[in-house]
């Protein structure tokens, strides 16, 4: 495992998070945390596909089968955050990050799956650094909470990266990274319409902060 899994993920990105996705993030926490729901969601919806996909494949199958359930949980965890502050539950819109990268996946296999591994890595690398810019800048439960999640979404990213790794030769996995690294640090650096978790920074016209409080009793989660 990388020593400095922070440090690495930083590196396999390339381009940090605007400022100002984070004074987004500060100032709509129900946004933030609403949208973060739908991603762990997402996550563990992509982990279970690749289990039944790619059933041939034990290895992968026994990591995506626990990284599903590591999702899951976080989402569980975001829920009961969100029931105490009596954030209701409501749809969002998607960003345009995930359709963006996978935009970039390639239909015929094995390249299909390298590339769903490759955008699985930058998905968890992004998520993790996210975390780790809002911690410290957020109330003391959001602050543990997105400080507890740096080491397991750490853990992901290099679980998709060793995946990725299994079914092709290093040097065109670095030129495939290559690919997604461009494309990824675009989507996360040019303006949004409408903040989300992975979003650009949002562009002066989006909306003012969303009001989506309840009383406790009535907050779905």
């Amino acid at each position: 495992l990388m020593t400095d899994p922070i440090g690495s993920l930083r590196a396999f990105l390339g381009a940090a998070t605007p400022e100002p996705w984070f004074e987004a993030a500060i100032a709509d926490e129900a946004v933030l945390l609403l949208d973060h729901a739908n991603c762990e969601k997402k996550a563990a919806s992509t982990a279970l596909s690749m289990v039944f996909r790619y059933e041939r494949h034990g290895e992968l199958v026994a990591r995506m089968s626990k990284l599903a359930r590591e999702e899951l949980r976080h989402f569980e965890q975001v829920q009961a955050i969100m029931k105490r502050r009596g954030i209701a539950w409501r749809p969002l819109s998607a960003s345009r990050y995930a359709g963006g990268l996978r935009q970039l996946v390639r239909a015929g296999e094995p390249d299909r799956l390298i590339d769903l591994l490759i955008c699985g890595a930058f998905v968890e690398a992004r998520s993790c650094e996210r975390f780790a810019g809002l911690s410290g800048r957020l109330d003391d439960e959001l602050n543990r909470f997105y400080g507890r999640l740096l080491k397991s979404e750490a853990r992901h990213f290099e679980v998709y990266l060793a995946l990725a790794a299994s079914f092709i030769d290093a040097q065109a996995l670095r030129a495939r990274i290559d690919v997604f690294r461009q494309s990824e640090a675009e989507l996360v650096t040019k303006a949004d319409a409408a903040f989300r978790f992975h979003s650009g920074p949002p562009s002066l016209e989006v909306q003012t902060p969303s009001t989506s409080r309840m009383p406790l009793a009535s907050a779905s989660a």
